[in-house]
């Protein structure tokens, strides 16, 4: 597989996990006294299957980068993964309309 499909691959992956991130620690996390860790584990959660999917698909790192290196590589990637469903999830909620 080339690294420009490897990218393609890790990148849709990363995102759809990303935006269904939220939505999946909130039914998991949503009670009493424990809504407060719903990012922070959504956070955790990303940055790990970042981690995952980087070492599973190297070429979403640099060429010939080491393993940690990768790891370190998806986890920022999985961070904006995260991000990005982030405000998905709060576009998706408070509308377009501005009103």
């Amino acid at each position: 597989m080339t690294r420009a499909t490897q990218r393609v691959i890790g990148i849709v992956v990363l995102l759809v996990l990303g935006i269904l991130s939220l939505p999946a620690a909130a039914s998991v996390l949503d009670g009493q006294g424990t809504e407060n860790w719903i990012v922070p584990v959504q956070l955790v959660a990303m940055a790990a299957i970042g981690a995952a999917v980087t070492i599973a698909l190297p070429g979403l790192a640099r060429e010939g980068a080491t393993t940690g290196r990768r790891a370190m590589t998806g986890a920022w990637w999985g961070l904006l993964a995260a991000a990005v469903g982030v405000v998905v999830f709060w576009l998706l909620l408070s509308g377009f309309g501005g009103a």
